[in-house]
């Protein structure tokens, strides 16, 4: 390798046991330079960046070697790469809750890393995390902890926090998911600052808009090793391998308009007159009314922080409401309302596996424990996965696990909150038409939240778009 490599992986792999995640990735990277990886989810991309950090789980070991600005070492051997950590090589986590600290505010979080990381002086430092939020768009959240921000707003602090740094080496994982297109077209921007600054970059993602954008290389992986690879807008353009053009064909642009359920229109399952909710004095909707009818999908659109998570909880049940009623449908079940979780990992017990929690979810809803099975196997979900914890899966197999969870309980209304953006294309597809399917099928209601408006455009008989205030 020469000094002008910043990073290269040289047969990199993942192995739990005698069990390949992944087998033999190797790349390489100079100043200036972007690779993004594309696949499905589990497929091994989140592996690939925690292999490089030196982060991996206990009980996984990496194989091959990684280089870091000219320096090579094992991929086993954490040890060498952890001091570069911050300043060297950075880490922009899949789960904003797995980057920021939950008790403490976002500004000194940011403060903290420009001090200690950086080397700024304090008062130099408070004022680069000011200017870093203020260019996130989060000047007025500056006071406020991780978890009363929402999920955009989380995933665009996470980023400012890795990169305050200054890491050359950032390798970023779904750094657009839950993300407008503003603020997507936003965080493309930062990554390439890093690009421009003479760093590089690899990107985990499955907005194939996002790969496009960045140019640069492009790996595809599939079942833990790779199937195609080569400059990005040429893949994308002319797939060569069947699971790349499966990708491609499966992206939201491309998905048929979903005609409305023979139930639409049916019985109202909820009603709401003149709801408002607001934090701190600020308002986040006032005055809404809406009616959801059995065999709705109804979508709700608007940038980040104004308001489409909360009036879901409240409609749910699962926030006060400041003034304003909500009326539910005679005759339903306590559970008949039901949400999917924008963050999986929140959602789930950590210290439980995944097979005792939904036997727990089946026990507690007298379900069928092979009716649980045939949910998650019309998501693609494999039963070995059912003997790992949530933090031993991918945030997309995870998210298909939650679908599953929620189709037990047989409910009349899902609130979906962003269910799909952990997912790939096809993965995407292929759930959103389970859960469809099986709402269809009960004459239930959705309720959508997307950032998507290809998504939207497919799947809404009802589109509400929230602006702040």
């Amino acid at each position: 390798m020469t000094a002008s490599v910043l990073l290269a992986a040289d047969n990199l792999g993942v192995h739990v046991g005698t069990r390949a995640l992944l087998r033999d990735v190797s790349f390489s990277l100079r100043a200036g330079e972007v690779l993004t990886l594309l696949g499905e989810s589990g497929a091994g991309k989140s592996l690939l960046a925690q292999a490089v950090m030196g982060n991996l789980p206990a009980a996984l070991r990496a194989s091959g070697s990684v280089t870091l600005d000219g320096t090579t070492s094992r991929a086993d051997d954490a040890r060498a790469r952890r001091p570069r950590w911050g300043r060297t090589l950075a880490l922009l986590p899949q789960e904003p809750s797995l980057a920021l600290g939950p008790l403490m505010r976002i500004a000194p979080q940011l403060s903290e890393t420009h001090e200690l990381v950086r080397g700024a002086a304090f008062d130099q430092a408070e004022a680069a995390a000011l200017h870093d939020l203020d260019a996130a768009g989060l000047a007025a959240s500056a006071r406020q902890y991780p978890w009363q921000l929402s999920g955009g707003m989380a995933q665009r602090a996470a980023a400012a926090v890795a990169c305050a740094g200054g890491a050359r080496i950032l390798l970023a994982d779904e750094p657009t998911k839950g993300l407008d297109a503003h603020w997507r077209d936003h965080t493309v921007a930062m990554l390439q600052g890093v690009q421009h600054r003479g760093g590089c970059v690899v990107v985990i993602t499955h907005d194939l808009r996002v790969a496009e954008a960045l140019g640069g290389q492009l790996i595809v992986l599939c079942a833990g090793q790779v199937v195609e690879r080569g400059a990005a807008r040429t893949v994308l353009a002319d797939p060569q391998h069947a699971f790349t053009r499966r990708l491609v064909a499966a992206d939201p642009a491309r998905w048929p308009r979903r005609a409305a359920a023979s139930t639409s229109a049916g019985a109202p399952v909820l009603s709401a007159q003149a709801l408002s909710k607001g934090f701190g004095g600020k308002p986040l909707f006032d005055g809404v009314d809406l009616q959801i009818h059995a065999g709705d999908r109804f979508v709700v659109q608007g940038p980040s922080g104004t308001g489409k998570s909360t009036l879901g909880n409240v409609l749910l049940g699962l926030m006060p409401a400041d003034r304003g009623v909500v009326r539910r449908a005679e005759g339903l079940h306590a559970t008949a309302f039901q949400k999917l979780y924008q963050d999986p990992v929140a959602s789930f017990a950590p210290h439980v596996t995944l097979g005792q929690s939904l036997r727990d979810v089946a026990a507690r809803h007298r379900c069928a424990w092979p009716a649980v099975l045939q949910h998650l196997g019309r998501m693609g979900v494999p039963h070995d996965l059912l003997a790992r914890r949530p933090s031993q899966v991918s945030g997309g197999e995870l998210q298909r696990v939650a679908l599953a969870r929620v189709l037990t309980v047989q409910p009349a209304l899902v609130f979906a909150d962003e269910p799909t953006s952990r997912l790939d294309p096809v993965s995407q597809q292929e759930a959103m038409a389970v859960l469809l399917d099986a709402l269809d099928e009960r004459g239930a209601a959705l309720m959508l939240v997307t950032h998507d408006d290809d998504i939207a455009d497919a799947v809404a008989t009802q589109r509400w778009r929230l602006a702040a205030g």
